[in-house]
């Protein structure tokens, strides 16, 4: 499978700026693989799809304000950091990106918010764009965590070409993230409402977490025409016993087991016994699926609509048929679908 297959004309003004008013009442697009039948539906209707006892796995990975903006010493050029993860908390040492990159050297100090409230110190070149940060703070930790935080804004992803919003903070969330680590939302689960939660919860459908902290590895351009080649960035993801015992049981029972986006099923594909079972696990993962590929856990998936070359509507493709899908975006555009993070969405069944 080439990169080139998954080049397709995305107008601008079809990328979502702004979240849909309601949660659960952005666009659902039904797809049906067993037939290729196509549905427009409203995001609420998915409870037509589900029955007693199938069961929905969530992500339930918490977005911090992971983008800041400082100055450098001396020259008081502003410098953006996207920090990425917390590397050791006792030093204060965090993984980040710095742009411009070219203008940050080892030991240039970095100074953020009114009366330099922090100041960082550049400790190493990580990447050509990557460095790490050493934050010089004196207090507890506690306070520490909360002044960085204080200090940072939502971080939409840069296609979303407009100035963050006060609603961003909540939007940019699903309403069960708990577990903070991540720097990307997981997109498919912003559109559950508390209200739908409810009404699935009342017709007997089962619910369950996994954690995987979303990175930018999300948006990096795959940049070699043979997918085989492409390294997916090491994200940290959990997999909870109980999770594992009702997704299993699900199965064993024959009903449905949907994957709520695809951080979720590249999760679900990452510890998977030989009888096609899950498996408890804690650690990292660098899966990356695109077509032809056998999934052995979700038999369902919710998911956004991705922008052209990327490896989000790569694992799509490979879970609704490379044909099927490409079909299913020329009808999401002529039909006023809105992409990327905050548009719309689609079930395959």
């Amino acid at each position: 499978m080439k990169l080139s297959k998954f080049r397709y004309t995305l107008p601008d003004d079809k990328i979502a700026l702004h979240p849909a008013e309601n949660r659960d009442e952005s666009k659902l697009m039904v797809l049906h693989r067993s037939t290729g039948k196509i549905e427009h539906k409203q995001f609420k209707d998915l409870l037509e799809y589900f029955d007693d006892k199938d069961l929905l796995v969530f992500n339930d990975t918490k977005v911090f304000p992971a983008r800041l903006y400082g100055n450098k010493e001396k020259t008081g050029a502003e410098i953006e950091v996207f920090l990425l993860r917390e590397l050791n908390r006792e030093q204060r040492l965090w993984d980040v990106l710095v742009d411009p990159a070219r203008k940050i050297r080892i030991g240039n100090k970095l100074y953020f918010g009114e009366d330099d409230l922090l100041v960082a110190e550049v400790i190493d070149n990580t990447t050509s764009r990557g460095r790490t940060l050493r934050f010089l703070f004196d207090g507890p930790y506690d306070e520490f965590k909360k002044t960085l935080f204080s200090l940072g804004e939502t971080p939409l992803p840069k296609f979303i070409s407009r100035p963050v919003q006060p609603e961003d903070k909540d939007r940019y969330q699903t309403i069960f993230a708990k577990h903070e680590g991540a720097v990307a939302a997981p997109t498919a689960g912003l559109h559950f409402s508390r209200e739908l939660l409810k009404r699935l919860e009342i017709k007997g459908i089962d619910f369950t977490y996994i954690t995987l902290h979303v990175g930018l590895g999300n948006f990096r351009s795959v940049d070699v025409e043979d997918l085989t080649k492409h390294k997916m960035d090491s994200e940290q993801i959990w997999i909870y016993e109980q999770t594992c015992e009702m997704v299993n049981q699900a199965k064993m029972n024959k009903q449905n087991v949907c994957a709520v986006g695809t951080t979720v099923m590249r999760t679900l594909e990452s510890s998977v016994s030989t009888q096609g079972f899950l498996k408890p696990f804690e650690g990292w993962t660098n899966k990356f699926i695109f077509p032809p590929y056998d999934f052995s856990v979700a038999n369902r998936m919710i998911t956004n609509f991705h922008l052209p070359l990327s490896t989000l509507l790569m694992m799509v493709a490979a879970f609704a048929g490379y044909d099927f899908l490409m079909k299913s975006y020329k009808e999401a555009l002529k039909n006023d679908y809105r992409f990327g993070t905050y548009g719309d969405a689609m079930l395959i069944l």
